[in-house]
């Protein structure tokens, strides 16, 4: 029984039989190639979230600094 799947290259959009391809889920070795060099170049990059800093304003940092100064006063306690 031959599945039948048709799906894009990722690098170059041309339709091709996704099961009968042994460079899936790209349609050929040089698109394989192709995309193994961006990863070598280091090109594909992971969106990074920016850096939010904390201030006394924040409800974060403010429950941070109760949940320390109760912890400091059941340790003095002891």
């Amino acid at each position: 029984m031959n599945k039948l799947l048709k799906v894009r290259c990722p690098n170059c959009k041309t339709s091709f039989s996704y099961y009968e391809s042994e460079f899936r889920p790209f349609c050929s070795e040089r698109c394989k190639m192709i995309d193994l060099g961006h990863w070598f170049e280091e090109s594909y990059k992971v969106p990074l979230k920016e850096h939010v800093e904390l201030t006394k304003e924040s409800d974060e940092y403010e429950d941070d600094e109760n949940f320390q100064e109760n912890n400091e006063e059941s340790d003095n306690e002891h």
